[in-house]
């Protein structure tokens, strides 16, 4: 708990109460006490000797070691045009979770996909790490935003990694930050078949989704860079990676060469293993 106080001194303790209430300007929820230091003595025939009373007023409140981080985030909100913001901070452990609410839209604080928010959460990180000198996990939300992305990204990652158990072949998605590629191998890990990891580096770092080793793919297509031929196909099918017109059974078509990639989803593309 923290202590807010003022001391007040006056020729009677009424007078000091009075003086000590009216500076300490507590919040009107707050339970202000008063403690009497001194009641004073009157002086010696009005004119020698004598001294003030003196009062204590103060009321307690609780301790917000985070108080500048409400400030800092408050500042940024204003400067983004929203004014009416109510942010609560709470602490577990390693892990600090600044929650922002407003009536006003929230999309100047979110940004394209999130771009935004992430740029603010990086800063108070910076900020909350510096004053404590000690790292710590910093996750800002808006609006359930959070939430909201955790369900599209698993979904994603759920998308895609069909698409690798079906075909064999890997998806690589758009590069994302650390709490995004979390929530994609967290995804991915509860899909049999497939396993996940990162490539790249700082803001190009991307999560890359592969069949686990020894799993083949479900149906035709490709796995390791070979195509997987079939001479008893009849019509147009695949063919030792390309495709057979169809027009002869005694005539093999010219291979055509597999595609190297295509687009897996908005997020995403499709890439030959290596």
């Amino acid at each position: 708990m923290k202590v807010i106080e003022i001391t007040a001194s006056a020729q009677s303790v009424e007078e000091a109460r009075q003086s000590a209430v009216a500076q300490l300007n507590a919040p009107e929820e707050a339970e202000v006490k008063i403690e009497i230091i001194s009641e004073g003595k009157g002086k010696v025939l009005g004119l020698f000797g004598g001294s003030p009373a003196q009062v204590r007023a103060y009321y307690e409140v609780e301790d917000d070691k985070f108080a500048y981080v409400k400030s800092y985030v408050s500042d940024i909100l204003k400067n983004l045009g929203v004014n009416d913001a109510e942010i609560t901070v709470s602490v577990e452990g390693e892990d600090v979770r600044v929650n922002v609410t407003c009536a006003e839209d929230y999309g100047s604080v979110i940004g394209r996909r999130g771009e935004t928010l992430d740029a603010i959460q990086y800063l108070v990180r910076l900020v909350i790490n510096r004053e404590t000198n000690e790292y710590k996990h910093v996750s800002i939300n808006v609006g359930n935003y959070r939430e909201k992305r955790e369900a599209t990204l698993r979904a994603l990652a759920k998308k895609n990694a069909q698409k690798v158990r079906k075909y064999g072949r890997n998806v690589v998605l758009e590069p994302m930050n650390p709490y995004e590629r979390r929530i994609i191998h967290t995804a991915i890990q509860e899909i049999d078949g497939v396993t996940s990891h990162s490539v790249g580096s700082d803001d190009e770092r991307k999560v890359v989704i592969t069949l686990e080793d020894g799993v083949k793919p479900l149906q035709g297509g490709y796995s390791n860079g070979r195509g997987r031929g079939n001479n008893n196909y009849r019509g147009r099918g695949r063919q030792d990676g390309g495709y057979s017109s169809g027009s002869s059974s005694n005539k093999q078509a010219e291979p055509r060469a597999p595609k190297k990639d295509f687009e897996g989803s908005l997020y995403g593309k499709i890439e030959v293993n290596k």
